[in-house]
């Protein structure tokens, strides 16, 4: 797949996934057992860690070791990046993270002798407490371990599993979605997103994904526009639901990690990812409201020189279209669920709610 930009051209990854980044893994532990809609996604990086940065915005955010990411502070480099759902009780996830790094002898070298380490694992977390049934079941370190072992630099499982297992955006069922780009430098940019957002990623007026107008040469074939009956049923929906903001205050968040294999400083990859929050915004209205704690990370493993100054404005804007495009595989690859029996929430898949715009 490829798009020209002026005299530019940029092709998706052989995965179209954030493990194109070359070392990069991606594990997931998923939780959807009776009385349960919650999950965990890790990233990890490669052995000796990789720079990163962090952009976090909206009223309602939940992170983990955020502070150390700040361009002034000492440590420039982490060991994995933890996205989990469970609201602020998912942040125990991280145990178990930390623990399979510390196993392995992987992290921020603070002795002289072997093993003398300390693992980083910055993290965000996404609220879907309650929506399997019962409002105590979140992620915790069990998890956090079970998605570090499972981790791996092959193609990015999508949809609902990991952190986007109980995730919802707007009206309908969000997921895990993810979309890299190979520039003609070389370089490979690659996103992964856990869409959980109060806004919609849908425009109401089409019934068309937003993400759509972002995707690269036939990346969202399958699609054409849906029928006038869908939007128009898809319209009634929202505006018959009682709880049009949620579930309460701090019901949403949107997180994800944009990445990329050139070098870059601390400083430049918390630009990455103050840019790759552009993608959310094109892909999600309305976005960073007061009810979502949107947090993108950014990291970048160095494993190609640091891009001329003038084309690294180029490599940043790339991640801002990976993240849209990345919802929108999370919308196209999530499935409908109904745990009402159990006292949680009924998910409408994007397919099933408008099943007029999938091409047979």
């Amino acid at each position: 797949m490829s798009v020209a930009s002026g005299q530019r051209t940029a092709t998706s990854g052989p995965t179209n996934s954030l493990t194109d980044v070359t070392g990069l893994r991606v594990g997931h532990a998923t939780r959807d057992e009776p009385g349960w809609l919650t999950g965990t996604t890790v990233v990890v990086t490669p052995p000796g860690g990789a720079v990163a940065g962090v952009d976090v915005r909206g009223g309602g955010p939940g992170t983990r070791e955020t502070d150390l990411l700040d361009p002034r502070n000492l440590v420039d480099r982490v060991d994995a990046i933890l996205l989990g759902g469970g609201s602020a009780l998912g942040l125990a996830a991280a145990d178990g993270v930390v623990e399979g790094l510390l196993a392995d002898g992987l992290g921020w070298p603070v002795g002289r002798e072997p093993g003398q380490v300390v693992p980083l694992v910055p993290g965000a977390i996404l609220f879907d407490l309650g929506r399997g049934g019962s409002w105590s079941n979140h992620p915790g370190a069990a998890d956090g371990r079970a998605a570090y072992d499972s981790a791996s630099g092959g193609p990015v499982a999508l949809g609902n599993v990991g952190a986007g297992t109980g995730a919802r955006v707007g009206g309908l069922r969000g997921g895990i979605g993810s979309a890299s780009v190979v520039l003609p430098s070389g370089v490979t940019v690659g996103a992964l997103v856990a869409v959980n957002a109060l806004g919609s990623a849908v425009d109401p007026t089409t019934g068309e994904p937003y993400a759509v107008r972002w995707g690269l040469a036939d990346e969202f074939a399958g699609l054409r526009r849906p029928g006038t009956a869908d939007v128009e049923a898809a319209r009634t929906r929202w505006e018959e639901r009682p709880d049009r903001l949620g579930d309460a205050p701090g019901v949403a968040t949107t997180i994800g990690v944009v990445a990329t294999d050139a070098t870059l400083t601390k400083a430049q990859c918390q630009k990455l990812a103050g840019i790759g929050h552009d993608g959310f915004a094109r892909a999600l209205k309305p976005v960073h409201t007061m009810f979502d704690g949107d947090t993108l990370f950014a990291l970048a493993t160095g494993r190609l020189p640091a891009p001329e100054l003038v084309d690294l404005p180029w490599a940043m804007e790339a991640a801002a279209d990976c993240v849209a495009r990345a919802i929108g595989h999370a919308l196209l690859a999530a499935e409908s669920v109904d745990r009402r029996a159990d006292g949680g929430v009924q998910l409408r898949s994007y397919r099933d709610a408008f099943p007029s715009s999938i091409v047979r």
